[in-house]
């Protein structure tokens, strides 16, 4: 394969390079044992990601997951894969099925399929030492941040979360998408991006930009500075709050409220739970506001109940053992 033509004048694709680049070389040292897995959807934001990735000589084995959740996502997922093989990046095509637990969201649940395969894709390329690269910016930084604060849970995303790797987090969204005019691509716009019954979809489209004209100046910088130092913040509460197998309810009343939440949170991602804020607060009540109470459903028909003085994740509809 002839390799790929990267114009010499393209200032936004060269800020996905310098983006790029910054990563690669603090990635052991460049060389991470095989291929880096790039999640392709086969929007600008990914394709901007593999298409830089290849220009800085990184390896790259761009991986398309399949969701089978609109029509003709199979055509997507081949179309893809195609640009991303005429720009020399080997290819693979990963379908899953989407299992949306009671109480859970499609978002959510194709997005956890989405990270499993990649990562099943990543070990089996390059063992222990497998990165995943995914394509977000600090657009998505921004949304995350003010999705999660209407949670109750302001947060925001880490570059590098053990061996996921966010190489854009710094750059703007207009770069991904003016890379891939410069480098005349053709990248697929998901219509449900456009569809504001979807909150982040109106996130950016209505909130941001009204906040901005708020400011009098482009608001995503600083939402996504905050979103930034939160995550740092985080990364070293979950440090301090690494999850017990023994979720004593005495020793979790006398640990510092954050660190508290932070290890229930962390106890009950180890069991593949993903609670809300709203069910949080009341598992924190099974421990520092104790009154008999019967415990708190979560999707998948689970509960989190107080027995014999610790925390349990139980079938809905057990009896509680006081």
């Amino acid at each position: 394969m002839a390799e790929p033509f990267w114009p010499r004048k393209s200032p936004h694709f060269l800020a996905c390079r310098r983006a790029v680049r910054l990563c690669w070389q603090t990635s052991h040292g460049g060389d991470t044992g095989g291929p880096v897995v790039i999640g392709l959807s086969g929007g600008p934001d990914s394709l901007a990601l593999v298409a830089a990735a290849l220009a800085e000589g990184v390896p790259v084995l761009a991986v398309v997951v399949n969701h089978n959740l609109q029509e003709g996502s199979a055509q997507v997922a081949g179309e893809a894969a195609v640009q991303a093989r005429a720009l020399g990046a080997s290819t693979r095509i990963v379908h899953v099925d989407v299992d949306v637990e009671r109480g859970g969201s499609v978002e959510a649940a194709a997005r956890q399929a989405r990270y499993a395969a990649l990562f099943e894709v990543a070990a089996e390329a390059a063992g222990d030492r497998a990165e995943v690269w995914v394509a977000h910016t600090a657009d998505d930084q921004a949304e995350t941040l003010l999705l999660g604060a209407l949670r109750g849970n302001p947060s925001g995303m880490l570059q590098r979360s053990g061996n996921l790797v966010r190489p854009f987090l710094y750059l703007r969204r207009a770069d991904t998408v003016g890379a891939c005019t410069e480098l005349h691509l053709h990248p697929w716009h998901d219509p449900m991006n456009a569809d504001p019954a979807f909150r982040r979809v109106a996130m950016r489209t209505e909130i941001i930009p009204a906040l901005s004209e708020l400011l009098g100046g482009d608001a995503v910088p600083a939402l996504a500075r905050t979103a930034d130092r939160i995550a740092q913040s985080n990364e070293v509460i979950r440090e301090l709050a690494s999850a017990s197998t023994e979720m004593d309810c005495e020793e979790l009343a006398g640990l510092p409220a954050v660190v508290r939440r932070f290890r229930i949170h962390a106890w009950l991602v180890e069991k593949h739970v993903h609670p809300n804020g709203a069910q949080l607060d009341a598992i924190e009540r099974l421990v520092t506001h104790w009154r008999g109470q019967v415990g708190v459903e979560l999707a998948g028909s689970q509960a989190v109940k107080r027995e014999a003085g610790r925390l349990v994740v139980v079938p809905c509809g057990r009896e509680v053992a006081r």
